[in-house]
């Protein structure tokens, strides 16, 4: 039975994937954001409110939950399997013959239990383990993705507030400069071409605020439906009160294995296989069943007894396959070729998990770097655009000059606001990347 291996347990195989090579950009600290729970990551109330109000009511969580409840029904029926089935009968008959009654009874209990001498009860309640495993890991994988989902969608709520309120600010700009312009051509120092240009790009900058406007009430009805809750206007906090760390950590590679529910949910998949192929060995050796019957009844032996008497058997069968048209030879090769497959899986949920690691570093960093970019870049604009006015007021400067300089402010504080969102997304795609942190 040792040499056959239908009572193995499963071990995690020799895999292609190196492990320690996942990370391209990840420090090698074992105190990461995957360890952080999201209360701790996500500090805003309203957006721990919202979290909290998704985690309650949000249905595909609760389908994968009763989905989890489904599975452990199923496990402790598989574990039951090594009991004895009982069943209690009982019957009663009258016939009539000759003008003669005949009154039969019969009360019985049966009990059926199979010996489980080759694995197969065995390996069958393994593998239901294995599909716990897997429901349980699923279930996190939801609670992750809402997680992370109901943030981002919070986070992209305040970066169109702070683009609307930039856009308003500029449009009050655009109401001082038209009139500024329009008093420099009552005087003469300049003509109407540069008022008309300055209205088109007012008319341009109020028709964005209607486009801001609309994202933002596609984005709360959005996120209105994660929580089950009609749509209505999320209270939210603003960009510039949100705090994340300044530095990030990963953990190493291999952490991943513990930390990323999908990873977790792709092995026990391959341990499901691996029982699965266990079972199908175990249907080539003999199944031993024994029954018995106990009861009392005044039919025996074909005549009439009456008062009843006590009838019981015992019964043992030895069931070996011979011949069944290649049937379990088939199964055996399906489910040799179904564990590949399940170890194929389980590799390249470990090169997605690194490679989704690696490009939310990558995406932290990089808005990192481009944030100091923009403010640099905002602050030569504000002193562009005030000198530009300034030469405009004191010497004969074309007033094109200050709208070009005007419309390249307004364009890198928006900018602005979109790379500190994509920073923050850096840190969501992280937290989501390395398994979701503690719940």
């Amino acid at each position: 039975m040792s040499g056959c291996g239908i009572y193995n347990r499963y071990s995690r195989p020799d895999m292609d994937v190196n492990t320690d090579s996942l990370y391209r950009v990840a420090a090698t600290d074992t105190s990461t954001v995957a360890s952080i729970p999201w209360r701790g990551l996500f500090t805003d109330s309203d957006l721990q409110t919202l979290i909290a109000t998704g985690l309650e009511r949000n249905t595909d969580l609760g389908i994968a939950r009763l989905q989890v409840e489904e599975v452990q029904a199923a496990l402790t029926n598989a574990r039951l399997s090594y009991l004895p089935s009982l069943n209690l009968t009982s019957q009663a008959g009258s016939s009539r013959y000759n003008g003669e009654t005949q009154k039969t009874y019969n009360l019985g209990a049966t009990a059926t239990w199979e010996v489980d001498i080759f694995g197969k009860v065995t390996n069958a309640k393994r593998g239901a383990a294995a599909v716990l495993e897997q429901s349980r890991a699923y279930e996190q994988v939801v609670r992750t993705q809402l997680v992370a989902t109901i943030a981002e969608s919070y986070y992209t709520l305040l970066m169109l507030d702070e683009q609307l309120a930039i856009s308003r600010q500029t449009l009050a700009n655009w109401d001082e400069t038209v009139a500024s312009l329009e008093a420099l051509v009552e005087a003469g120092r300049e003509n109407d071409v540069a008022v008309r240009q300055a209205r088109a790009s007012r008319t341009a900058l109020e028709a964005s605020l209607l486009t801001i406007r609309k994202s933002i009430s596609e984005t709360e009805n959005s996120l209105c439906a994660l929580l089950k809750e009609p749509s209505h206007t999320v209270s939210r906090g603003t960009l510039d009160g949100q705090h994340f760390p300044d530095s990030l950590s990963t953990g190493v590679p291999l952490l991943l294995l513990a930390n990323r529910p999908d990873v977790r949910q792709a092995e026990a998949a391959l341990a499901e296989a691996f029982y699965a192929t266990n079972s199908t060995r175990s249907a080539f050796y003999p199944s031993l069943t024994l029954s018995g019957t106990l009861g009392w009844t005044n039919s025996g032996g074909g005549s009439l007894l009456n008062p009843g008497k006590w009838l019981s058997n015992a019964v043992a069968q030895l069931t070996t396959p011979l011949f069944n048209r290649g049937t379990n030879i088939a199964n055996l090769k399906i489910a040799k070729a179904r564990q590949q497959e399940a170890v194929l899986a389980f590799e390249q949920s470990l090169l997605d998990a690194g490679n989704e690691v690696n490009n939310a570093l990558t995406e932290w960093q990089t808005a990192d770097g481009r944030i100091r970019l923009d403010e640099q870049q905002i602050c030569d604009l504000e002193a562009a655009t005030e000198k530009t006015r300034l030469l405009v007021r004191y010497t004969s400067a074309n007033y094109l000059e200050v709208l070009t300089a005007q419309q390249s402010l307004l364009s890198a504080r928006l900018t602005l606001a979109q790379d500190r969102i994509a920073k923050i997304q850096g840190v969501i795609h992280l937290y989501h990347a390395l398994g979701g942190g503690k719940v």
